[in-house]
């Protein structure tokens, strides 16, 4: 019984050290959200992300999982890693090689940059590197946003508490 124990323990401790991610310490690694936080979350955005499927969201990602990560510390692959994507400045992405159009693109991701930018990213920025040819659905666009919203550790802004 005390070997059980101890063994449990042992397994515990090892699972909060991170994983196998070595890319970055433990204690900076955000917790896997549950489905709860995720339903809180997706609520929180606003109209129309708030009414999106994330299922559907998970699937439109698909076309984009060949060449993107989106866990924290993860690989640039053919385009960079995802998180963290909102709010960053466009082509900024830690050691990833953008071309010269994301390279001096003057804004940062948002919700609305991102649906039109994954609507045709050819005439979006012109220049830019990128061979996705578009998501012509404004639904999937919707979902796939939100799903990048949950899954990217975008934290919405905090109110001022009332005076």
């Amino acid at each position: 019984m005390i070997r059980l124990v101890a063994a449990a323990l042992a397994a515990l401790s090892l699972s909060a050290c991170g994983g196998d991610d070595v890319d970055a310490p433990a204690a900076t690694k955000a917790a896997p959200m549950t489905d709860t936080q995720k339903a809180v979350l997706l609520a929180s955005l606003p109209a129309p992300y708030s009414q999106a499927d994330l299922e559907n969201g998970r699937r439109a990602f698909a076309r984009c999982r060949s060449c993107h990560t989106l866990t924290e510390g993860g690989p640039n692959m053919t385009g960079p890693n995802l998180w963290g994507v909102f709010g960053r400045q466009a082509g900024s992405h830690p050691r990833y090689n953008y071309s010269n159009a994301l390279s001096s693109a003057n804004f940062a991701w948002d919700a609305e940059r991102l649906d039109h930018w994954l609507e045709n990213p050819r005439t979006f920025l012109p220049g830019n590197k990128m061979s996705f040819p578009g998501l012509p659905d404004a639904t999937d666009r919707r979902d796939l946003v939100a799903f990048l919203k949950v899954e990217t550790g975008y934290a919405p802004p905090s109110t001022p508490p009332a005076s």
